[in-house]
């Protein structure tokens, strides 16, 4: 039987901001990351359900959820 650790991840605060992507027009979630200097949003995961958003909090060690931009 395989075991898999929970690879903690880090990003650059001062240059990139997480931040939750969600459709207007279907309601789909993407979490990503945001560049301050460009406005660019990178996904990097689809978020389908809490414990999909609880994933990618720990992954990344944030403490909040991140802001909701349409």
């Amino acid at each position: 039987m395989l075991f898999h650790r929970k690879e903690k991840k880090t990003f650059d605060p001062a240059a990139r901001q997480p931040m939750l992507h969600k459709s207007i027009c279907t309601g789909e979630t993407a979490a990503g990351f945001r560049e301050l200097a460009t406005g660019k949003f990178t996904e990097e995961m689809l978020i389908r359900s809490p414990e999909d958003l609880k994933t990618f909090m720990d992954t990344y060690g944030l403490k909040e959820v991140p802001p909701t931009e349409y």
